[in-house]
């Protein structure tokens, strides 16, 4: 069965899901417009299958409930990651572990890691991320808490720590 392809809308822009028989593929980070969102799926996902309903209703209900400001958990989302490196593996199984509202520096996930120079290569494993926001790379900041490195912009990763911190989204 091919990877199934949705979008939906949310206060905070669209997102795209890429759902595959075995879990949760990719996942888009908000985007202006529900055409840029199908343009990252079809672009990563280009044999992807377009669903016209939500390919994971569930999944959709609790990132809309997590962008309305309410601590939410995917620890219980499966995920199909195949032919990833197994340091990658590890780092964004330490990240998910990452609590909301609070951060970890990529040295600190580096030594988590069982790696503690190898904070560049954290780097590459939450830049690589398919699926933020359930593997909540936006949670791993600079050395000194500066907010570096993010797919979805500086802006984004600051209001989406933000909002964990407040429990508000904030527009």
């Amino acid at each position: 069965m091919a990877t199934r392809l949705s979008v939906f809308a949310s206060d905070w822009g669209w997102i795209g899901l890429a759902v595959s028989r075995r879990g949760l593929a990719g996942l888009t980070l908000p985007q202006p417009s529900e055409e840029a969102a199908w343009s990252r799926l079809c672009s990563a996902w280009p044999d992807g299958v377009y669903q016209e309903s939500s390919a994971w209703p569930e999944l959709q209900a609790r990132l809309l409930d997590y962008l309305a400001g309410n601590p939410t958990d995917f620890a219980d989302i499966p995920l199909d990651l195949p032919n990833t490196p197994t340091f990658w593996q590890r780092v964004w199984t330490l990240c998910a572990q990452i609590p909301y509202g609070q951060t970890r520096t990529y040295g600190e996930l580096a030594e988590e890691a069982g790696s503690p120079r190898a904070y560049r290569a954290v780097g590459g494993a939450m830049a690589a991320n398919p699926i933020p926001i359930v593997i909540p790379c936006h949670r791993v900041v600079g050395s000194k808490g500066s907010l570096v490195g993010f797919g979805g912009g500086l802006d984004q990763k600051q209001r989406l720590l933000q909002m964990e911190a407040t429990g508000r989204p904030k527009g």
